[in-house]
C-alpha cells in the first residue's frame, strides 16, 4: 500500500503493484485520522490504515486470480466491457419492446382491411367498394376491440362471431361475403413472403394462417337469386328503352346490346377503349390479386348508334358531367340500374336491372352456344388453355351471339306481352 501527500494537506492512499515489469497504483481514498484506527470499512469516502489495508488485500487478490486475463487491469477492462455491453442490451431491449409495440399498433385488423380494399383499388377491382362497405360495418366498426388487435393474433372464434351476428340477424349472404372478404385479405397477407407481385407492405402483417378460411361456410346463402328476365319480359325492356335519347338512353341501349355486361364494369368505360366497331370493358372478378381481365366486345349496328350519343371528349364514355369536367367521373353503376327501373315503370313485375345479365343468357338460350354465351359475359372461362395459350379474340363468334341478340330483341313476341302486377 502507497500513501502521498496532497498540497492541501490531505492524504490519499493507493495500492500499488507491478505486472510484466510495469508498475501502476490504484486509488483507494482519502486517509481519515479521526476515524477510529481498527475501523475496516470507509465512511463518506474516507478511510482509515487498516481499511485501506484490506482493501489493498482484496485487490492484491483479485489481480492474483485475474493474470490469465491480464490481471487487475484486464479485469478491470472485462467489468467497463460488461457495463457497456449491459448497457447496450437494455437499449436493443427497449428498442424491440418499442418495435412490437408499434407492431401491434400499427399491423392491426382493422389496418390489413383496409390495405386489402386499398389494393383491390389499385388493381382496378370494382368490388373495392363493396369491400370496404362490408369490412368497415361489419368487421371494424362491428367489433373495435377485435379491429384494433395485431391481425396475426385474430381467431377464427372471433372471426366466427362477427359473422354469427349478421347469420342471427338473418343475413346470411352478408355474412358469407364478410367471410370471403376477410379471407382474401389473410391470404393476401399470407402469400406476400413468397409472391412479389403483392405489396410488400402485407409482409409486415406476419400473417402464418388464414383464420377466416378456417370459419364454417355456408353455402345454401351463396346460391344465385337472379330472377332472369324471360324472352318477352326482355322484348318488352327493349321496347321500354329504345327510344329514350341522350346519356340515359345510350347507357341503357349500351348495356342491353352488348350482351348484359357488369353495370360496374360497363359505367368504367373509357373514351381510349372505344373504337368504331368494339369496345373494350376490364373484368376483375374472380381474380383475386391479379389484373383485370381486358373483355372486347363488337358493336352491333344498333348499339354504334348508341355510342353516337356518347360525349368520348373526356376520359370516361359514360358521364354526367358537362363542361370542363366531362369525362372525369363515370356514371354510377346504382344511377344506371334505377334509369332501367325507371323506364320499366310497371311493365315488367319485380323488375331489377340485375335481372337483365341472365336474361340476355335466357333469350339467347337454344340459340347460341353456353360457351359463347359465357364468352360474351365474361364468365367462365377457365383452364389452363383459356389462360395460357388462347389468344383468339372470338369477335367473330360474339359479333354473331349479339346479333342474334339484336333480333330477338326486335322480334314481334313482345306485342302478345301483358304485365301481371303482384297481387
Amino acid at each position: 500500500m502507497q500513501a502521498r501527500k496532497l498540497s492541501t494537506g490531505a492524504v490519499k492512499l493507493y495500492w500499488r503493484y507491478t505486472f510484466k515489469g510495469e508498475s501502476d497504483r490504484v486509488e483507494i481514498g482519502l486517509y481519515d485520522g479521526k476515524l477510529p484506527p481498527k475501523t475496516l470499512t470507509p465512511k463518506d469516502g474516507r478511510w482509515t490504515i487498516a481499511a485501506a489495508m484490506d482493501e489493498a488485500s482484496r485487490l492484491a487478490q483479485a489481480h492474483e486470480d485475474g493474470k490469465e486475463q491480464g490481471g487487475h487491469a484486464g479485469l478491470v477492462k472485462a467489468k467497463a466491457d460488461a457495463q457497456a455491453q449491459a448497457i447496450t442490451n437494455e437499449a436493443a431491449a427497449q428498442a424491440l419492446a418499442q418495435a412490437e409495440i408499434d407492431r401491434r399498433s400499427k399491423y392491426t385488423l382493422a389496418e390489413l382491411l383496409k390495405a386489402y380494399w386499398l389494393n383491390l383499388e389499385a388493381l382496378g377491382r370494382s368490388s373495392h367498394t363493396d369491400a370496404k362497405s362490408i369490412l368497415t360495418n361489419h368487421a371494424i366498426a362491428a367489433f373495435p376491440d377485435i379491429a384494433c388487435l395485431p391481425a396475426s393474433e385474430v381467431t377464427d372464434e372471433q372471426i366466427a362471431d362477427m359473422r354469427r351476428r349478421l347469420i342471427e340477424a338473418g343475413k346470411e349472404r352478408t355474412a358469407n361475403k364478410l367471410r370471403a372478404y376477410m379471407g382474401a385479405a389473410y391470404e393476401t397477407a399470407r402469400k406476400a413472403k413468397t409472391d412479389p407481385k403483392i405489396p410488400v407492405a402485407f409482409k409486415g402483417y406476419e400473417v402464418k394462417h388464414n383464420p377466416a378460411a378456417e370459419t364454417a361456410a355456408n353455402s345454401e346463402s351463396n346460391k344465385a337469386d337472379k330472377n332472369p328476365l324471360s324472352a318477352d319480359e326482355m322484348r318488352v325492356y327493349w321496347n321500354c328503352i329504345k327510344d329514350i335519347g341522350g346519356i340515359k338512353g345510350a347507357a341503357l341501349k349500351l348495356h342491353l346490346l352488348t350482351g348484359g355486361q357488369r353495370i360496374e364494369q360497363l359505367v368504367r368505360l373509357k373514351s381510349a377503349d372505344v373504337t368504331a366497331d368494339t369496345i373494350a370493358i376490364y373484368d376483375g372478378k374472380g381474380r383475386p390479386g391479379k389484373p383485370a381481365r381486358r373483355h372486347t366486345l363488337p358493336l352491333t349496328a344498333q348499339a354504334a348508334e348508341a355510342i353516337k350519343l356518347l360525349d368520348l371528349s373526356g376520359e370516361y364514355a359514360i358521364t354526367t358531367e358537362v363542361g370542363d369536367k366531362i369525362g372525369t367521373i363515370h356514371l354510377v353503376s346504382s344511377t344506371l340500374s334505377r334509369w332501367a327501373v325507371d323506364a320499366v315503370g310497371d311493365k315488367i313485375t319485380d323488375f331489377q336491372a340485375k335481372r337483365i345479365r341472365s336474361g340476355v343468357e335466357t333469350i339467347l338460350a337454344g340459340k347460341i352456344s353456353k360457351e359463347m354465351r359465357g364468352r360474351l359475359q365474361s364468365h367462365g372461362i377457365s383452364g389452363v388453355q383459356d389462360r395460357h395459350y388462347d389468344g383468339y379474340d372470338y369477335l367473330p363468334e360474339l359479333r354473331t351471339a349479339l346479333e342474334a341478340l339484336d333480333r330477338e330483341l326486335n322480334s314481334v313476341k313482345a306485342g302478345n306481352v301483358v304485365a301481371i302486377k303482384a297481387a
